[in-house]
């Protein structure tokens, strides 16, 4: 039974790990293949090799720590890197394994959203106005909030649109959020 828990780890549609303090102690095919890496690469490597930078790894470690230690799982899309420096979004889903100390071991899995959702570069104001646009605001609202003219947020707007291949607010948001329209 043993090799069947084994293969089915190995085997599985959906890149997984564990972990022993964010340190990779295991990983199937899909994880290997989706990172670009190879299994002897990843296993016995942080984490943080697969973060777009040492302070996203900490950043998410913290929000992810203080998440776990509430519902004791893990939820998150968020943007990592592939062996080869490529960003690509993720969605990243864990649970501890021990509660008292949640890195102390951890499952994970991560799926590719690249397909659905393309890795943008966008300006500071550009990703601001981006995440109000998602949260429903108006341009009257968001121009608001950040203290800056209607018209200037509709051209941050225009070239977050323009960046993302989008013809409307809403083929924008669904590209934002991975739902469709």
């Amino acid at each position: 039974m043993t090799d069947l828990f084994e293969a089915g780890f190995l085997e599985a549609p959906i890149g997984l790990a564990i972990t022993r303090y964010r340190i990779i102690q295991k990983c199937n095919f899909v994880f290997v293949e989706m990172f670009e890496g190879a299994r002897e690469t990843l296993e016995g490597n942080s984490l943080s090799e697969l973060y777009p930078s040492m302070d996203e790894f900490y950043r998410i470690g913290e929000a992810g720590m203080q998440q776990i230690k509430e519902s004791g799982q893990y939820s998150n899309e968020r943007i990592m890197r592939r062996k080869s420096g490529e960003l690509f979004w993720c969605r990243v889903r864990g649970r501890s394994l021990t509660p008292d100390d949640p890195f102390a071991h951890a499952v994970w899995s991560f799926a590719d959203l690249s397909d659905n959702r393309p890795v943008v570069q966008l300006s500071k104001r550009e990703q601001q106005v981006a995440i109000q646009l998602t949260a429903g605001k108006t341009s009257r609202e968001i121009a608001h909030s950040l203290g800056i003219s209607p018209r200037t947020v509709e051209a941050h707007r225009a070239k977050v649109l323009s960046k993302f291949n989008a013809r409307n607010s809403a083929e924008l948001i669904a590209k934002l959020t991975g739902i469709p329209a």
